[in-house]
């Protein structure tokens, strides 16, 4: 069963350097499929796998999914074997393997990136991954997690944990909007990683956030113009620095971010 985590609290420090050095452990095919359904992989997307051995879920994601996939491997005779199975299983138009550092080599077109790493890599990369990726790209990391950025999701398998996170679009700051009866909602939002607080106006007077939560694009707002009163729901989806309506009919017009005054 998958299992939403809850919004904890998280802190933002980042770790020292650390070097690279990950034995290669073949991922198991079982874990490779809970994978790769965890990430909800399609023919639309491209799949970066760091450290990839010997391929076997760059030509998964190939195989099973369509997707077209990259692997990122150190070790040149990783990658011949690799390329060999590829062309073995037919799937190697849509793969490539690349000879690389994956702590510096450019994912950021990836729609889904997959690793098996240690706990210590997983943290080094976690800037890069916030950073690079686009909001809404899925990170999924078979046994270590990525310290305080909590997992949007779980799967225990066989007593080993594979966690899948999306990549939280940068909400941070003041919006505002129109709602349904032209009453004008405000909003301010703090952020770290996808948990969301904040405050709420409503035509100028302070009202009650009731309720923020994330999920990599998609917004969820609960406001209640008085202690009592039951609060109005405003799911939004960022797009192009705005946070637009997510359901036809919905409370709000489109919210728009208004310049920082700091």
């Amino acid at each position: 069963m998958f299992r939403d985590l809850s919004f904890d609290d998280y802190s933002a420090e980042e770790p020292p350097h650390n070097l690279l050095d990950v034995p290669f452990v073949p991922t198991d095919e079982k874990s490779v499929d809970v994978m790769l359904n965890l990430a909800g992989v399609g023919p639309k997307d491209l799949l970066y796998d760091l450290g990839s051995g010997d391929g076997r879920i760059v030509v998964a994601a190939a195989k099973e999914w369509d997707a077209r996939a990259v692997g990122v491997e150190m070790d040149p005779l990783r990658n011949e074997e690799a390329q060999e199975y590829a062309e073995w299983m037919k799937v190697d138009h849509l793969v490539t393997f690349v000879e690389d550092d994956l702590l510096t080599t450019d994912f950021s077109e990836a729609t889904v990136v997959t690793m098996y790493l240690l706990h210590t890599v997983n943290l080094e990369l976690r800037p890069r991954l916030l950073n690079e990726l686009q909001p809404g790209a899925r990170v999924i990391s078979h046994a270590f997690d990525m310290g305080a950025w909590r997992a949007d999701e779980r799967v225990q398998l066989s007593g080993v944990n594979i966690y899948k996170w999306i990549i939280p679009a940068k909400v941070s700051g003041t919006w505002e909007w129109k709602r349904a009866d032209g009453k004008l909602c405000r909003v301010e939002l703090e952020q770290e990683f996808q948990r969301l607080t904040g405050t709420a106006w409503l035509d100028g007077e302070e009202v009650y956030l009731t309720s923020a939560k994330m999920r990599g694009v998609d917004i969820d707002l609960r406001i209640s113009d008085c202690e009592d009163s039951a609060p109005v729901s405003y799911p939004m989806r960022y797009n192009n620095n705005e946070l637009r309506p997510r359901v036809a009919g919905a409370q709000a017009t489109t919210a728009v971010r208004l310049p920082s005054t700091k």
